[in-house]
C-alpha cells in the first residue's frame, strides 16, 4: 500500500487522516509542518491564572468562533 501525498492534502483532510492513523508518525510530521506554515495560532505568554485569560480578547473570541479543530 502506498502512502498518500500529504502535501497536496488540504489541513482538514490531512487532520483528518492522522486522528485515522495515529500511528503514522510521517502524516504527523507533515501534519505539524502544515500547521507551522499556516500559522493559524495567537501566540501568548503562559498564564499565571485563569483570569489572565481576559488579557486577551482576541484569543477568546477566536476560540469561540472556530469550528474547526
Amino acid at each position: 500500500m502506498s502512502n498518500p501525498n500529504f502535501q497536496t492534502m488540504s489541513w482538514k483532510e490531512l487532520h483528518a487522516y492522522v486522528l485515522a492513523h495515529r500511528d503514522d508518525q510521517e502524516a504527523f510530521y507533515a501534519y505539524v509542518d502544515k500547521l507551522h506554515a499556516e500559522a493559524r495560532w495567537v501566540e501568548m505568554p503562559a498564564l499565571q491564572s485563569p483570569e489572565d485569560l481576559e488579557n486577551y480578547p482576541e484569543f477568546i473570541e477566536r476560540v469561540r468562533n472556530s469550528s474547526e479543530p
